[in-house]
């Protein structure tokens, strides 16, 4: 069943059923409270005469007081207890209650009684009669005009149920659209998506219903996110693929003249297999990169308490080692600070590769500590950045200068690969930079993480 006939169903038989239990039970509440009234008015009236009776009755015969104070719809005796009675007189209306047998009473009693399919309320007040005996004064009243009346509201309740019924539906059936009509267009609107293969937003109005509106702008914003991420990908798969096919056709084409010439040439086949070897270990470090920042999608982070100083320091040593190039390491105080070891170290070398790669003198680290940082600044003085790229560089594959770094051998996916690890420690990174005058990247640590 649709959300939208569900909504319609069981708003109606909710409401439907409130509104039978509400009229059931102002029906049952009448009818009794209307019966009772009833009682009580026949009690008052039976007790009026047993007082007019003691008050004249040494004056007046007993059958002409009862005979003065019979119903209009019913019957009145007096009844003694070996059940023979001075007197019984009934209405015209009512005669068949004199053939009813009676029964005597030691208190007072009231009654609602039904007698030959006619609905009656029966009053038995028991008095001292002037011999000493104790009789009952019984008054037996109709209460057809009150049944009468209650079915009549039974009818009029049943009327508007079933008049009520009919907006009950077609405000359901209102409410269902109002609820259902913004989910409808989110699933035209993904239908379209499907079919056009675009991107596509909801057209929002200005109403009152905050929670539509509210998963309206929440489609719009994963919408928008989709679509964000998706041009990324694209971007980042046609960037890839670029990437990538530079360096296969370079070693295609080194392949082919060794195949061709590399055994008559050796200074041509020495030149072929550095250029195949340069190529293809690019192609493993871009690969490498490639599926680190793709794994990285939840970073491990394993937080301790280290030097940073020693930290960085020996990795300055294991750079200079291995790069034969000059670092002056400056800041020697120590700093204690809680990071991930192999995620700073990461961070060091692809800041220290960088500006080992496009400068050629000293390369400085200083380690300091500013207000709730730690810093740790690398500067060299090489070709550095144009201000207008600074911006950029953090963007998988860019290259300020795709010349340079081709000759350099930079895949543009090192800052990016350091952007993401630089989040997930709770840092971050500020680069300065002027062209042919060098670079000072800064790394900042929080103190407490």
């Amino acid at each position: 069943m649709k959300l939208r006939n569900k909504i319609n169903l069981y708003t109606s038989v909710l409401f439907i059923v409130l509104l039978i239990m509400m009229n059931t039970s102002i029906y049952f509440v009448f009818s009794h409270l209307i019966k009772e009234n009833e009682l009580e008015r026949t009690q008052a009236e039976v007790e009026k005469v047993v007082t007019d009776i003691r008050g004249a009755v040494d004056r007046i015969a007993p059958s002409e007081l009862l005979r003065a104070n019979v119903p209009v719809d019913g019957m009145i005796q007096l009844l003694k207890e070996d059940l023979t009675s001075d007197g019984k007189f009934t209405s015209p209306t009512e005669e068949k209650l004199g053939t009813r047998v009676s029964s005597f009473y030691n208190g007072e009693v009231s009654e609602l009684m039904i007698y030959e399919g006619s609905p009656y309320v029966f009053v038995s007040f028991p008095i001292v009669w002037i011999d000493g005996s104790v009789v009952n004064i019984q008054v037996t009243t109709s209460i057809d005009a009150t049944n009468e009346m209650i079915h009549i509201l039974a009818i009029i309740l049943i009327v508007v149920t079933v008049i009520a019924i009919v907006p009950t539906l077609v405000s359901s059936r209102i409410l269902s659209n109002l609820i259902i009509q913004p989910i409808r267009t989110m699933i035209n609107t993904m239908k379209d998506i499907q079919k056009s293969g675009q991107f596509q937003q909801l057209k929002l109005e200005d109403t009152n219903e905050g929670e539509l509106v509210e998963m309206g702008e929440t489609f719009n914003h994963m919408m928008a996110l989709l679509q964000k991420n998706y041009e990324k990908q694209e971007q980042f798969v046609s960037n890839a693929s670029h990437e990538l096919r530079t360096p296969l056709t370079i070693i295609e084409n080194y392949a082919d003249l060794l195949k061709r010439r590399g055994l008559d040439q050796p200074d041509l086949f020495e030149e072929s297999i550095d250029a195949i070897h340069s190529e293809a270990i690019r192609m493993r470090e871009m690969t490498e990169q490639l599926l680190s920042i793709a794994r990285q999608e939840q970073w491990n982070i394993q937080l301790e308490n280290i030097n940073i100083t020693q930290l960085v320091q020996e990795t300055v040593n294991t750079f200079q080692t291995t790069y034969q190039r000059e670092v002056n390491m400056e800041g020697s105080y120590q700093i204690l600070g809680n990071t991930d070891i192999q995620k700073l170290k990461q961070l060091l070398f692809i800041f220290l590769d960088n500006a080992r790669k496009y400068s050629e003198g000293k390369i400085s680290v200083h380690v300091a500590q500013i207000d709730n940082d730690y810093t740790i600044q690398i500067q060299d003085n090489g070709v550095g950045i144009p201000t207008e790229d600074l911006s950029k560089v953090f963007d998988r594959f860019y290259r300020v200068d795709q010349a340079r770094n081709r000759k350099h051998g930079g895949t543009g996916l090192g800052l990016t690969m350091a952007k993401d690890i630089t989040d997930a420690l709770g840092a971050r990174i500020e680069i300065n930079s002027k062209e042919n005058e060098g670079t000072i990247v800064t790394l900042f640590l929080p103190k407490e993480k």
